[in-house]
Parts: structure tokens; C-alpha cells; sequence
């Protein structure tokens, strides 16, 4: 599809930074080439009006005194002025409908993946497969602060970019737990945007494999700009591996649930984590961001009670900025990270929090809700299990 135009100037056009990018699927290469077609046909209707325009300014200007022709109406002319537009129109309106019947037929894909945007990253799952992670902003605090050089990719890097089999059809179902956000790359030419209590549709399929960097595209909070999208295209074989490794490692996590930690085992792990999914709003030495994140440091919840503490890990706090963690981290990283905040930055209260009583916290939760949804016909999302039991 495309002028023949289009695939002469393609190339030097997609150089530019003002132009849009050729991409890496059919879908993106035809997206590409339809803008340049219409891009290319407006540049020649411009030129022809502007030069017919210029040359009767200048050949029929008051100096040279001409007379004005006298008539009422063209009939050929006024068909000619009609008839030219619509061709055009029906020219351009054909091969983009092609594109968008293409774009949206995501029927009979080879790989569903689950996307869900969160405060300030995105959720993978992998339907059928078991598999699932969060990709989180790798990018060092002291480049963001300007304490070092940027990197290559400043902003566009992740701890776990989204896998995907090359030459497969890869189906995105795309929504949000949070906010509005927007899934971006593109290379893909995907952009879909992640709506709480919706589910967006989009697919791609790219045939060589390769690393693509898009990000959220939609305004969604402090973070907005620190939540890059990376997706990875491996080969079959590759990808194959990649699974395989990946259930290998959602089984010893489970294990990991029952094993005995030290307290210096679940600091460490729980430091990692709070850098990862808590320092963004409170912090990186706990002082938080008053009022709207308040500081942990010292804080009546890092040192009170742990239950309460958990309680506020696990289910969030409904009507502040504090998010619901018990679906974003498993139980040990629950328990790692809460450990860590009890005795960081001088909390020192000695108290260690295991998986074990996460994972009875939050199994206790799901039985009173349970028993809620069937004694009182509803349970309203983000209630705690405090807020049950009063």
C-alpha cells in the first residue's frame, strides 16, 4: 500500500524527529506509509492552490490595470471542484479503512499477555501460562536528580521488560487499577489506553527479534514520567526458555513462602523492594513527602502496631495517595519490605515480619470478606479487613 512516493522518501523521512516512525510490524510499516501517501497528496494540493493563488496576485495586480472577467457560474467548473475532492477523498478513505480493519482484528492470537497500569508502573500476565511480574523504572535516582551523566536509555529502561515470540501473534488486553494511564511503543504502533474497570484490546506481531521502548502516554500522577514500556522480541526458541524460567522461578518463590528467614535476610530482600516500589513517594531515607506521602521514618505506623502495619502494606488506605500492595508483591516481598521499613533509619524496633504471616493475614482477609459478600450481598473495593470487622 502506498504511493510510490512514499517508499522514495520513506526512509530519509523517518530520520527526522519530527516525523513519525516506520516501526517493525506490517501494521506499523502500513500506518507509516498511509500517513506519507495523505502527507504527500496534501503537500502537491497545497503547492497547486498556493501557486495558482501567487500567480494571480502577481500576473492580474492592480498595477497592470486588468479588467475583470464578468460571469455568474461555471457548471464544469463547479462539477470539477466537487468531483476532484471526493476522489481524492474516497483515494485516501479506502486504503485507511483497509489499515484500521487490520489494526483491530486481534482474533486468533498466539500469545494472550494482560496488561495493567499501576501507580507508577505495569503489570504483565500471561494467560494460561502462570506467569506474571511487574516491570519497574531502572533508571538510577542519581541521573533523575542530575547527580551523574543521563544514560542511553534514561527513562527507558526496566528491571523486566515484556517477553514476546517473534512471529507470533501477540494479543494485549489492556486496563488499569488505579488511574487512567496509556501503553505506548511505537515501534509497535500500539497505543491503547489503560481505563480502571475497562479492558482494551490491541495486538502486534513482529517478525525479527529486537528490543522496543515506548511509555505512559496518558497524564497520571507524580511519577507519570518514570513509567517506561520495554518490550523484548526473542526468538521461539528463546522465548520458550525465557517461560520455562520463569515458572521456574513463580515455584521457588512459593517456596520462599514457607522457608525460615533471619531478620537480616528479609532487611535485605526489603530494601530492594522499598527502592523499587515504595522510595518514589516516601522516600529513599523514609522522610516522605508531607502530607501528601507521609515519612515512615520514625512514623507511628513504622513503629507501632505490626498488624495495622501489614494491614496498610496489604490493602492501602481509601481516600489518600497510599496504594493497595497485596496484589502487586508477593508475600515474601510483603514481608521483606515491612521488615525493613521497622527498622530502617533509626525505627530499630527488632521486629521481623515473615511470609507465613502475611500469607495467614491476607488468607484471614479473604474469609471475612467471603463471609461479608454472603451475609451482607457486598463488600466495597479497598476495604480493609479492620473496616470489615467494625
Amino acid at each position: 500500500m502506498g504511493l510510490g512516493l512514499s517508499a522514495v522518501f520513506g526512509q530519509a523521512q523517518a530520520a527526522w524527529d519530527v516525523n513519525m516512525r516506520s516501526g517493525a510490524t506490517d501494521v506499523s510499516r502500513s500506518v507509516f506509509d498511509l500517513h506519507m501517501t495523505i502527507f504527500w497528496i496534501c503537500v502537491v494540493i497545497g503547492v497547486l492552490v498556493f501557486g495558482v493563488m501567487i500567480y494571480s496576485m502577481i500576473a492580474h495586480r492592480r498595477s497592470k490595470r486588468q479588467q475583470s472577467a464578468n460571469f455568474h457560474e461555471n457548471t464544469r467548473v463547479e462539477v470539477l471542484w466537487t468531483v476532484i475532492p471526493l476522489l481524492i477523498l474516497v483515494g485516501m478513505a479506502i486504503p485507511a479503512t483497509r489499515t484500521l480493519i487490520h489494526i483491530y482484528d486481534s482474533s486468533e492470537s498466539d500469545v494472550d499477555v494482560q496488561i495493567t497500569g499501576y501507580q507508577w508502573k505495569w503489570h504483565y500476565k500471561y494467560l494460561g501460562e502462570d506467569v506474571e511480574f511487574f516491570s519497574n523504572l531502572t533508571t538510577p535516582r542519581e541521573q533523575i536528580n542530575n547527580q551523574s551523566p543521563k544514560g542511553e536509555h534514561y527513562l527507558l529502561e526496566v528491571d523486566e521488560p515484556l517477553v514476546i515470540p517473534a512471529g507470533a501473534k501477540v494479543r494485549f488486553l489492556i486496563t488499569a487499577a488505579d488511574v487512567i494511564h496509556s501503553w505506548w511503543v511505537p515501534d509497535l504502533a500500539v497505543k491503547k489506553d489503560a481505563i480502571p474497570g475497562f479492558i482494551n484490546e490491541s495486538w502486534t506481531r513482529v517478525e525479527q527479534p529486537g528490543i522496543y521502548r515506548g511509555q505512559c502516554t496518558e497524564l497520571c500522577g507524580k511519577d507519570h514520567g518514570f513509567m517506561p514500556v520495554v518490550v523484548e522480541v526473542k526468538s521461539q526458541e528463546d522465548y520458550a526458555s525465557w517461560l520455562g524460567e520463569k515458572k521456574a522461578e513463580a515455584a521457588k518463590l512459593a517456596e520462599l513462602t514457607s522457608k525460615e528467614w533471619t531478620l537480616e535476610e528479609l532487611s535485605e530482600r526489603g530494601q530492594k523492594v522499598y527502592q523499587t516500589a515504595c522510595a518514589s513517594c516516601h522516600q529513599a531515607g523514609g522522610e516522605g513527602i508531607p502530607p501528601m506521602f507521609p515519612a515512615l521514618k520514625g512514623s507511628a505506623i513504622a513503629t507501632g502496631d505490626v498488624e495495622a502495619h501489614i494491614d496498610i502494606v496489604v490493602n492501602g488506605k481509601p481516600g489518600t495517595a497510599m496504594a493497595a500492595f497485596g496484589k502487586q508483591l508477593s508475600e515474601v516481598d510483603l514481608a521483606a519490605v515491612i521488615t525493613y521499613e521497622r527498622n530502617a533509619w533509626g525505627n530499630n524496633t527488632g521486629d521481623m515480619v515473615t511470609p507465613k504471616e502475611v500469607l495467614e493475614l491476607k488468607q484471614g482477609m479473604e474469609t471475612v470478606e467471603e463471609r461479608a459478600r454472603q451475609e451482607l450481598g457486598m463488600v466495597k473495593e479497598g476495604e480493609t479487613l479492620y473496616q470489615l470487622i467494625e
